[in-house]
């Protein structure tokens, strides 16, 4: 069987200028209302940073335990302001909780536990070297592993901008 090298490839059509009148030259709309939650002190940085870049719907926030990690969670917007779990929650498609160690252990429990009763999605990044036994971030691996349906351990904070960007927040 010969083929027709003389016929440009579907690739190479698409390229034409006859083609591009088909193409969307507008951004794809955002279509998730997400929720970024830091989750220890270190990850609160990482998550302060990514708010710095243009988002649509994301709102970034601070998980902490009142009582040292044996107490009630607080939620704090990243510019310090106060904010409710159960009201943030009613508006959010999907939840990223950060961490880069298991010191928010207690509010992965928490968010998790608030996300599953309401069917939001929820994914958990690490940042850190978890690539090693007995570091903290192998630690916070484990302490989110219950409660995040997607975890991705990372050792580069930037990811946290690459995964809301892939959500398309």
């Amino acid at each position: 069987m010969s083929v027709d090298t003389s016929l440009p490839s579907s690739c190479a059509r698409a390229a034409t200028a006859e083609e591009a009148r088909y193409r969307i030259d507008r951004p794809i709309a955002p279509s998730r209302a997400g929720r970024v939650i830091a989750l220890d002190a270190g990850a609160a940085e990482v998550v302060g940073n990514a708010a710095m870049q243009p988002w649509a719907n994301a709102r970034f926030y601070e998980c902490r335990t009142a009582g040292g990690g044996a107490g009630e969670m607080v939620l704090r917007g990243i510019d310090g302001g106060p904010a409710t779990l159960a009201d943030e929650l009613a508006s959010a498609s999907v939840v990223v909780m950060v961490a880069t160690s298991d010191e928010g252990a207690a509010c992965a429990y928490a968010v998790g536990k608030a996300c599953w009763e309401r069917g939001v999605q929820t994914a958990g990044l690490v940042v850190g070297d978890g690539t090693h036994e007995g570091t903290a971030a192998s630690a916070a691996v484990a302490a989110l592993r219950p409660h995040a349906r997607v975890l991705l351990p990372s050792a580069d904070e930037t990811d946290v901008v690459d995964v809301l960007t892939a959500l398309r927040v």
